[in-house]
């Protein structure tokens, strides 16, 4: 019977013009579609699509059972016989249906689901959402950034695994979507390096957003020789690789933060750099210096005083969050800054450096208001007992930049307080 109902709505279609088709024709063709789907006519309603004399109404109509499709394989059994087809018709309905019309479709599928059922959904529709957008003519910047919006609004729901047990697990596929994200950006990233089309504002964006959800607060694998086998840190390597691609190196982009003059090519980005990117700009900071990811990029000349100045300032940044695994980012990048740091390298004006005052203060009201269980369970990683971390990196931070030698030679003299 729905498939009857079909085929006598696309036969009363066919003698009309493309511009003549109403929204009536529109509903109806859809909810026939739908029913076949419901009725288990699949190879019926994949023949109508795929019939030639159908090409106009499918391409005009067609987007609509998208929706119906994607529900029918998510809730499908895996083994079902029938997903080969709805794979089959999702391919078909991505290669004939209005792109345009498409993209807004799949973005309103991403956008539904919540909990458990986002990463099924994104890692569904990845695909063929990036098939969409390269086949659009106009706008396909701004439709690469507001896709990439729309997949990091749900991405940025999901709780970040902390442990390596629940990486494995991964049981919000949030590690799966960061894999599955660089794949769907490559090709942007490429054509944006071979100046095919302007999207390097929305990869920007996307970029640091990363930088800020997920990696901010995520637990990278210890000891160093499991790295490759932590996906997340892959996904970091990925996103400060896009940033170099797309003629951003991180030495510019870290060294260029916070400075009165700024160097960005986009206004836009300027402003959300004064506004949100203190985060992502810490995050970076303590992925190369600590992580070592793309270290190789630095300038060979900084000189270790330099970089534990340069570091203070994501150093405050990281001390003010709240969450452990943030904190202890913190601690890490402090402890990497001062272990490079020689004795009496300091000069005095580093007492001028806001965040020499304010790094001790942190940490000091940290420890203040953290439970000591808390500090001995949460931080064992740390090379140093946890409370000793805190404490040492404390009075040294504080010995660094309140006491001037008596040399005349205009540095501070590293106190070791171990």
């Amino acid at each position: 019977m729905a498939v009857e109902e079909l085929q006598s709505i696309i036969k009363r279609c066919q003698i009309l013009e493309e511009q003549d088709f109403k929204e009536e024709d529109f509903g109806l063709f859809q909810l026939a579609g739908q029913r076949c789907l419901d009725e288990g006519h699949i190879d019926q309603l994949f023949e109508i699509i795929q019939n030639e004399k159908n090409k106009v109404i499918v391409k005009n109509m067609g987007w609509n059972l998208v929706g119906p499709v994607v529900r029918c394989l998510l809730w499908n059994d895996k083994e079902d016989d029938k997903r080969k087809y709805y794979f089959l018709m999702l391919d078909l309905l991505v290669e004939l249906c209005n792109p345009k019309e498409l993209l807004l479709g799949l973005l309103e599928l991403i956008e539904e689901p919540s909990g458990k059922q986002i990463s099924p959904v994104i890692l569904l529709l990845l695909r063929p959402l990036q098939t969409v957008i390269q086949k659009l003519r106009h706008n396909r910047a701004y439709s690469v950034g507001l896709a990439l919006s729309t997949l990091w609004s749900q991405l940025s729901i999901l709780p970040v695994p902390y442990t390596q047990g629940q990486m494995q697990a991964d049981e919000y596929g949030l590690c799966q979507c960061c894999e599955a994200l660089v794949e769907f950006t490559k090709p942007f990233v490429e054509e944006v390096t071979g100046a095919v089309f302007r999207c390097t504002y929305f990869l920007n964006c996307s970029c640091f957003k990363s930088l800020k959800c997920p990696l901010l607060t995520a637990q990278f694998l210890e000891p160093p020789e499991q790295a490759d086998t932590d996906p997340l840190r892959r996904f970091a390597a990925e996103i400060i690789g896009f940033l170099s691609a797309i003629g951003y190196p991180f030495p510019k982009v870290i060294f260029n933060h916070g400075r009165k003059k700024k160097t960005w090519d986009y206004l836009e980005f300027e402003e959300e750099e004064d506004k949100q990117l203190s985060d992502s700009m810490a995050s970076l900071a303590y992925l190369v210096f600590v992580q070592g990811i793309s270290i190789d990029q630095l300038p060979m000349v900084l000189s270790p005083s330099y970089l534990l100045q340069f570091n203070m300032g994501h150093i405050e940044v990281l001390l003010q969050r709240t969450e452990e695994s943030v904190l202890s980012k913190g601690l890490d990048l402090l402890e990497n800054s001062l272990l490079r740091t020689e004795d009496s390298s300091l000069l005095h004006q580093c007492l001028e450096i806001k965040s020499f005052l304010t790094v001790p203060q942190a940490i000091y009201v940290t420890i203040l208001f953290i439970p000591l269980e808390h500090l001995t369970n949460g931080l064992q990683a740390h090379s140093w007992s946890p409370f000793s971390i805190w404490y040492s990196f404390s009075q040294r931070a504080l010995r660094q930049t309140s006491c001037k030698t008596q040399t005349g030679e205009g540095s501070l003299h590293v106190v070791n307080a171990e």
